[in-house]
């Protein structure tokens, strides 16, 4: 299956370059491509499309008011010469900001980051998945679930403790990020912290130490975990 895609760009010889770049990838099938955002934004509206390339600054209307117009918004890699919009394609969920002149080798990390993130979202079953996506720091991050510790609540936000590395601060409630990991190899033990049971060493006294050698309570209501985890 391939992933359809647009683009939208004011300057021809970047819509050229988009072109020439998308050819290179099979998974890719780029329907069309506009030098104006209301046509552009028509398309969208009235076509099934996965992928949008889009300049930010346009004569006509804005990259990133045009995003945030639409209903139903598809993937998105914004492409600019300004870094400065970087924050506002954040909050709009980009999943990459391309910077001008795009330079091929970052083009294809982008892409290659689209068709892993597209395949895991068309991936059907909980649990089926060996990586989670998350947004953090203006970009998508891939985590292999085998390398998470333990996650911990911070309000709106969670941080992912991983091996080896620095956590991972993302916008997303503790509940949602439990939906997409797999029941069998992670557990809530807290209001405030999931844990990979893998990595548990020990219980003892309503506490579980983990391998990073965090120690972290268990809640009365989530003391079933100790009594599965000793089986």
């Amino acid at each position: 299956m391939q992933i359809k895609c647009i683009a939208i760009d004011d300057e021809p010889p970047a819509i050229e370059l988009i072109k020439e770049y998308v050819s290179r990838f099979p998974e890719l099938q780029l329907l069309q491509t506009f030098d104006d955002a209301i046509s552009g934004a028509e398309f969208l509206r009235n076509n099934p499309v996965d992928l949008l390339f889009i300049d930010i600054n346009m004569p006509d209307i804005n990259g990133i008011d045009l995003v945030r117009s639409l209903d139903k918004k598809p993937m998105v890699i914004f492409t600019t010469a300004y870094k400065k919009f970087a924050y506002e394609g954040f909050e709009l969920d980009a999943l990459d900001y391309l910077l001008k002149p795009i330079d091929f080798n970052r083009f294809s990390k982008a892409i290659n980051k689209i068709i892993e993130y597209y395949n895991y979202k068309k991936s059907t079953g909980k649990g089926t998945n060996e990586h989670l996506f998350v947004r953090s720091e203006y970009r998508v991050i891939k985590i292999n679930l085998d390398d998470i510790v333990y996650i911990e609540s911070l309000e709106d936000y969670i941080k992912i403790h991983i091996m080896n590395a620095k956590p991972i601060l993302t916008l997303m409630p503790l509940k949602k990020v439990l939906e997409k990991l797999p029941a069998e190899k992670f557990k809530r033990i807290h209001r405030s912290y999931i844990v990979s049971v893998n990595k548990v060493r020990s219980v003892l006294n309503k506490k579980v130490q983990l391998i990073s050698s965090v120690e972290l309570p268990v809640s009365e209501s989530y003391l079933g975990f100790i009594d599965e985890w000793m089986k």
